[in-house]
Formats: structure tokens, sequence, C-alpha cells
């Protein structure tokens, strides 16, 4: 709510919300609610739905959003499987409308300065990226982050797809070959608390991701380097040391680090809308299918791998995970 009402010319015009609890705190918002999705967009007609609910009903809810007209806007993970996903884009096709993944960390300063200087060829051709994502518990302590039914539940699902999606675009576009992975389930948990992954990528990258939920403390970082240069993400400051061993703290300007990120969306928000001016074949359109497609196809090869003791498994063209050695 708060990043789409720093759009002007967007209104909000209804809320869904089947949770009785959770529609007590909707009519708060003077905006008209609605318990069954199917009576709000017959009754309203949205231009465009912002899907936010826990990962296991995006894929009904963007389908009907989808087959009633209405552009989809979709948190991550837009789905939870590749057939899901592929269903929805021809959906998306036949009906001429977006559908759309909120890959709201690309609009993080130090994330939007650490990729501006990989484009500037600060790094030269770059070899190697690495992202940590270290948290105390589940963001919020939601209870449908650990639920494998309601929320599709687990680490590798709440961030892996943030940082799936950020590797490949800080890593210049370039496609994942492989990934290996092994994850840590605890009792009496039955998802995800832990992850730790290796990735290839075409032209010889290498990308190494920690995740964790049982970390003592909260910390977000990042390490990327290359033939001319090396960048450092610590949080929200970034520093950038060149080969010559020279030392510059790139300046960002950077909100308090919380699970919303307003400003972040606020900024999503208006790709979104010139995504939607572009049209579905556009390229911002086009490039957030492929980093949408990318991301699940790591999001399951991830799983693969741990699945088969850790065994490398290969992304084809397609973006489809086969076990095996690589």
């Amino acid at each position: 709510m708060p990043g789409w009402r720093r759009r002007r010319d967007v209104e909000i015009v209804a809320i869904h919300e089947p949770a009785a609890a959770r529609r007590q705190a909707a009519l708060r918002t003077n905006i008209r609610v609605y318990e069954d999705l199917d009576l709000l967009l017959a009754g309203e007609s949205p231009d465009f739905v912002d899907i936010a609910s826990p990962p296991a009903y995006h894929a009904d809810a963007a389908r009907a959003a989808l087959e009633a007209g209405a552009h989809v806007l979709v948190e991550k993970p837009l789905c939870l499987d590749s057939s899901t996903l592929e269903a929805l884009r021809a959906l998306a096709a036949s009906r001429g409308r977006l559908l759309f993944c909120v890959h709201n960390w690309k609009h993080s300063p130090v994330y939007r300065a650490a990729f501006d200087a990989v484009s500037a060829g600060r790094l030269g051709e770059l070899y190697y990226c690495m992202l940590t994502r270290l948290r105390t518990q589940q963001a919020g302590g939601a209870p449908w982050r650990v639920d494998p039914v309601i929320g599709g539940g687990g680490i590798l699902i709440d961030h892996g797809w943030h940082v799936f999606y950020l590797m490949q675009w800080l890593m210049g576009g370039r496609a994942p070959r492989s990934v290996a992975a092994q994850l840590g389930i605890f009792a009496p948990g039955v998802v995800d608390e832990v992850a730790d992954l290796t990735a290839t990528f075409a032209g010889d990258g290498l990308g190494y991701i920690h995740l964790s939920w049982r970390a003592p403390v909260r910390r977000t970082s990042a390490m990327l380097y290359g033939r001319e240069g090396m960048l450092e993400i610590e949080d929200n400051s970034i520093r950038l040391t060149s080969r010559s061993g020279r030392r510059e703290q790139l300046p960002v300007i950077e909100e308090p680090d919380n699970s919303y990120h307003p400003t972040w969306f606020a900024a999503l928000a208006e790709e979104f809308e010139a995504a939607i001016a572009q049209g579905p074949q556009g390229p911002i359109a086009q490039q957030n299918q492929h980093e949408a497609a990318t991301a699940l196809a790591m999001l399951e090869a991830a799983k693969a791998s741990h699945a088969a003791a850790g065994t490398p498994v290969a992304l084809g063209p397609s973006g489809s995970g086969k076990s095996g050695n690589c």
C-alpha cells in the first residue's frame, strides 16, 4: 500500500481478503473489500491485479485475473513449478495481458549501484558472484513461510528467488548452466531453513549462494569480482577495489532495512506501468519473464540437487533441470 500510494496515476479500487481477521484491517483502508476474488474481478473490472498472498495461492489468483482480462503483478515466487508457469504465460499471451513478477531487489540503491558498476566495465570480465542472506528467523515470524502446504514454505522459496534473479542480472544476463545444492532441514521443522548453493554460468562464471534463517545476526552481503576489480556489499554499503588496490566507497542512499521496502516497490510499480505501456512483447516484460523462468528453473534444480545428495543439476536451454554430473 505505501508503495502504490506513491504512484499518483494509480487508484487502488478494491482489496480481496479471504481471511476474516485480515478483512477487518483491510476495511480500515476505506477501500472496497471483497471476500471472493471472482466477485471483485466481475464487479470492479480492474486494469491490473497485484497478488500478494502466500506462494501456494499465486497461480490460481493469477489465472483468475488473466481470464478476467486484467494485467497481473505477482509477488515472488511467481508460481511453484515450471508447468504452471508455462500455462500462465500461455494464458497471458492469449489474452494480450502482462504477467509480471515483483523483482524488487533490483530497485535497491546498493544493488543498482553494483549493477551500474558492472555494466560500466569497472570490474572487467566478471568471474564470480557471491550472495549471502543471513536471518535469525523467517521474515516477520510469518508462520506460512514454514508451512509447505499453505506457503510453499522454506528459505529457498522465500529468499532463493530473490538471489536467483539478482545473480542472473548482476552476471550480465548470462544463463546459468548448472546448480548444486544442500538444504538444511532441522527438527521439528519440515521445510529448508538453510541453503548452500553453487552455480555455473555461461562464459565460465561461478556463483555461490548462502541463505539462512538460523544465523545469530541479520546480514545481507555480496561480493563480485572480475579481471579488473572487486565489489563488496555489506548491508547498505558498497566498496569497489580496483586491481591496482585503489579503494572507493560508492555513494548510495538507502532506506532502513525492513521486509517491505516501499521505496523499492514504488520503483517496481513504475517499472510495471512502463511494461504495460510497452506491451507484453516489450523489452521490460520479456526480461522479467526470462528472469522469472530462470529463477524457477534454478529453484527446481536446487531441490533436485539436494534430493540427489548435492549432485549438480544441469539447466537445459529451455530452463528445465536435468540431474547429472556436469
